[in-house]
């Protein structure tokens, strides 16, 4: 019988490193003698990419009002759950996914101002059950996050060129999200190198899957 892998997702607001991150866990988990499937989200199949150009590089070239941010958002990952991580997870394989659900919660519920209950119905309808083990929150103050955007240089897509406000209430929602379920989340300071943030995260993931 084939044992479950294990589901981790990295959350955290614009800047943070989750991409970066979630690649070192990768390697990490891999040199550990995991089988491991790397996710992102808005993406990660045919039909999930589609809907990450109109997300975030205008793809549509007109406005996207909350409501149909949410629902797309939710596609992509409805998608993403029943191509990649499902099968993956069923087979044994460790995933290790940059954002999911938590994202939509954060940016659209608390960012945006949509209903919490609306949009974690929408979350729970897209992804059927299938839920991280474990949550890694890179957490980092906005004006740091954009500071290192700056550096990075390149045009801001669709969402990092909303309002620093807007990414604040962002930063909080995660917070709160992860005051409201601490068996699932782990927050890690993104302040450091990434060296260190990286140490920091295995730590985290070691200590809880051992």
């Amino acid at each position: 019988m084939t044992i479950r892998g294990k589901f981790i997702t990295l959350e955290g607001p614009e800047g943070s490193g989750k991409t970066t991150q979630a690649q070192r866990l990768v390697a990490a988990l891999e040199q550990a003698g995991h089988k491991v499937v790397y996710a992102r989200e808005p993406g990660g199949t045919p039909t999930g990419e589609a809907i990450r150009d109109i997300l975030q590089h205008d793809k549509a070239g007109g406005p996207i009002s909350p409501e149909a941010e949410v629902l797309l958002f939710a596609a992509s990952r409805a998608q993403l759950i029943r191509q990649v991580i499902r099968p993956a997870l069923e087979r044994g394989a460790w995933v290790v996914c940059d954002r999911f659900a938590d994202s939509t919660t954060a940016y659209q519920g608390y960012g945006r101002g949509l209903a919490l209950d609306q949009v974690l119905a929408i979350n729970a309808f897209a992804v059927a059950g299938t839920a991280p083990d474990l949550t890694i929150l890179l957490d980092l103050p906005v004006s740091d996050g954009f500071a290192r955007l700056q550096q990075r240089g390149g045009a801001r897509d669709r969402i990092e060129r909303e309002a620093l406000d807007f990414h604040e209430r962002v930063r909080q929602g995660y917070l709160q999200l992860a005051r409201f379920e601490p068996e699932r989340w782990r927050v890690v300071s993104a302040a450091a190198d990434a060296e260190a943030v990286a140490a920091e995260v295995w730590k985290r993931v070691h200590d809880v899957h051992a």
